[in-house]
């Protein structure tokens, strides 16, 4: 990626993180979803590890670093817009390959990334709490040694699963920000209120997924507290349940009325001439 695009994109993810109000970061799979995303107005993406690994053929947690860098790159390169890498647990325990991971991300084309506190480990164990801050620090160390603002979210995964209250998730969140976060991600929010509470305990922004608060609107969300809206790996799994039950009609019933719906080629092909990179529309 150019330098100067990379740097222009990066000022533009650290300013929709200034300005008033939230803003959504929606989550492609692939270099379609991106350029559909891009085409019909979003001002950022997100990468999702589940998402792509899905695509893939496997399940989450199951792709490579070179594989996820190689994606970083395919994506970036595909739009124009600024894109955040979901960079799992940094593919790495060590804080030292965290922060490489970090430079990789950047040079693959990420103008932003997250890291969990999560391991890879089969049972997804949480890392202690001073291992833990030692790698965001680490990350964050990483980032603020490029020579542009790559925003550097840390992720509290705590609440997945229910292996922590949310008063445990909390602290380690604050942690993170004393780490140098940029910004602050607890998966896994399940009310407004809780929302309200773990954004009134952080002075940076709060990135919420979404579709887990139930109900909540873009505007309830930001009225919360939420600066950045994600989806995760839901619209990738919206398209599988379109997929899924588009076969299953075919099997089950042999007919086709699900067809009725889909866009044409045509209107696909214009969304996504719409999205792709201004050098690739001359």
């Amino acid at each position: 990626m150019n330098k100067t695009s990379q740097s222009e994109r990066a000022l533009r993810l650290k300013a929709l993180h200034e300005r008033p109000g939230a803003f959504v970061i929606p989550n492609p799979w692939d270099v379609g979803s991106a350029r559909l995303l891009a085409g019909v107005g979003f001002e950022a993406l997100a990468t999702t590890s589940a998402g792509f690994a899905h695509s893939l053929g496997g399940g989450d947690g199951m792709v490579t670093l070179q594989q996820k860098l190689d994606h970083i790159d395919r994506l970036s390169s595909a739009v124009d817009l600024p894109v955040s890498a979901d960079l799992e647990n940094g593919f790495s325990d060590d804080p030292r390959e965290v922060a490489g991971t970090i430079l990789k991300a950047a040079e693959a084309g990420a103008v932003g990334g997250s890291i969990e506190d999560h391991t890879r480990a089969p049972d997804h164990r949480i890392y202690d709490l001073e291992l833990a801050v030692e790698r965001i620090h680490a990350a964050v160390e990483a980032a603020r040694s490029l020579d542009f603002p790559f925003m550097l979210t840390a992720r509290a995964e705590g609440l997945l699963g229910s292996r922590m209250d949310l008063d445990g998730v909390i602290r380690r969140l604050r942690a993170f920000e004393t780490a140098g976060a940029d910004v602050l991600y607890a998966p896994g929010l399940k009310t407004l209120a809780d929302v309200q509470e773990v954004a009134a305990s952080l002075t940076r922004p709060l990135n919420v997924l979404g579709y887990m608060v139930g109900g909540a609107t873009h505007a309830q969300l930001a009225e919360a507290g939420a600066k950045r809206i994600s989806v995760g790996p839901a619209l990738s799994r919206i398209a599988i349940a379109a997929l899924l039950s588009a076969i299953t009609e075919i099997r089950e019933k042999g007919s086709f009325s699900w067809a009725e719906d889909v866009p044409s080629g045509a209107q696909v092909a214009a969304l996504m001439e719409q999205g792709a990179p201004h050098r690739d529309k001359a």
